[in-house]
């Protein structure tokens, strides 16, 4: 059975993760390595420190390679940020040939034109994903191919990315001497982890809790509908923590950790006070949940702010999924349910074959998700095939003009 080798780097704000996987031709994925260290140099999605963030990417990735037996070539990485920004476009082409048949090619032709948005000089390209083509005014049509008509339009989302944070994470990774296969927005990887099929149909709001950000996506008749990055995610949970105890970063962090939850746990009387310090100074359980509830139902509805239109109930009638870290807080799905009175459930990756048992927890949604973004394919070209494209475009030009 033909197989082929590929891996995910998910580098965030608190964890870099690295993957190895073979994917067979059955499109079956087996893991085979996952190497998973604390970062040090990444804040929000963006490298403070590359050195610092070569050091954390290079120990993650040496540790998937050792438990893999074999180095890592190539890898989908994970791109996240305040940086990054999302619209919708349009394209739309003339189908000239006799026979009026869409073809592969057209879909490639339509595409191109829809990526010919302006862009600011300091933004890249990240994806053009076609949300539903249309064949002479006839909407909703996923897959256009061997219809028969005079136009064809596509309407797409458009993810952008800042040019120097996208530089910045790219020469850290091929400085390990690791290729970028492709760089994929966080969100749209974890929805392929996470999400149900009939949820992507009938609407849904991925929300993807790091350390750094909340990275938001909105799904609606299987495709993508909205996509944005909030600034707000577990790095504030600990800060709160941290200024409202008067104690250190580092064990506020721990204290989320092990004693963490949204709601008080009343009927546990052996959780009613902590000891923060060991010197006697203790905190009560019921004072750290408040504080972190806080945090949270602010995060919550400014999730809820995001959505594109007033009445959501309509928009994502299948509620809320939250994945990523921030889902592993106790209790948090219910209060999601409480503020936005809709379904809010926990997302945990999808389950694969190898040694993936550590990867059973929201916190590696992404880089589960990012292999299966490259099973799905779901952009028409990778950043590798897109800039040999535009190698031989230019290559063409000149023999035009030699």
């Amino acid at each position: 059975m033909k197989r082929d080798r590929i891996g995910a780097i998910d580098v965030g704000t608190t964890k870099v993760c690295t993957i190895m996987a073979d994917v067979y031709d059955d499109q079956e994925l087996r893991v085979l390595g996952v190497g998973v260290v604390p970062s040090r140099g990444l804040h929000k999605g963006l490298v403070t420190n590359i050195n610092e963030a070569r050091e954390s990417i290079k120990q993650s990735i040496r540790l998937a390679e050792q438990m893999a037996g074999r180095k890592l070539e190539s890898a989908y990485v994970g791109v996240t940020g305040r940086h990054i920004t999302s619209l919708n476009n349009h394209g739309s082409i003339s189908i000239t040939r006799n026979n009026q048949v869409v073809r592969p090619d057209d879909l490639k032709r339509v595409l191109s034109v829809a990526r010919t948005v302006k862009v600011p000089t300091e933004q890249k390209l990240l994806h053009v994903i076609p949300r539903e083509y249309v064949v002479d005014g006839q909407k909703g049509v996923r897959n256009p191919i061997g219809m028969h008509g005079f136009r064809l339009d596509v309407e797409t989302h458009i993810i952008t990315a800042a040019v120097t944070s996208v530089q910045n994470l790219t020469k850290c990774i091929r400085s390990i001497g690791v290729d970028v296969e492709d760089l994929v927005m966080e969100p749209l990887a974890s929805a392929e982890a996470v999400l149900e099929p009939d949820e992507r149909m009938e609407g849904v709001l991925l929300a993807d809790i790091g350390g750094g950000t909340t990275d938001l996506a909105l799904f609606k008749g299987d495709t993508i509908y909205h996509t944005s990055v909030l600034p707000v995610a577990g790095y504030q949970v600990t800060r709160d923590i941290s200024v409202g105890l008067g104690i250190t970063y580092e064990l506020a962090e721990e204290m989320k950790k092990r004693y963490g939850d949204v709601t008080p746990r009343e009927e546990d009387p052996a959780a009613k006070e902590i000891s923060i310090t060991g010197d006697g100074h203790s905190v009560s359980y019921n004072d750290l949940s408040e504080i972190i509830k806080v945090r949270i139902e602010e995060m919550l509805r400014l999730i809820m702010l995001e959505l594109p239109q007033s009445d959501y109930r309509k928009l994502i009638p299948a509620g809320i999924v939250i994945t990523g870290g921030g889902a592993n807080l106790p209790g948090i799905a219910e209060l999601g349910q409480k503020i936005t009175r809709m379904p809010v459930r926990i997302g945990f990756p999808v389950r694969m074959n190898g040694v993936s048992d550590v990867l059973d927890n929201p916190a590696h949604a992404t880089g589960v998700g990012l292999l299966m973004w490259k099973l799905r394919n779901h952009d028409t070209q990778t950043r590798k095939d897109r800039e040999k494209g535009m190698r031989g475009f230019l290559m063409h030009m000149f023999r035009l003009f030699k």
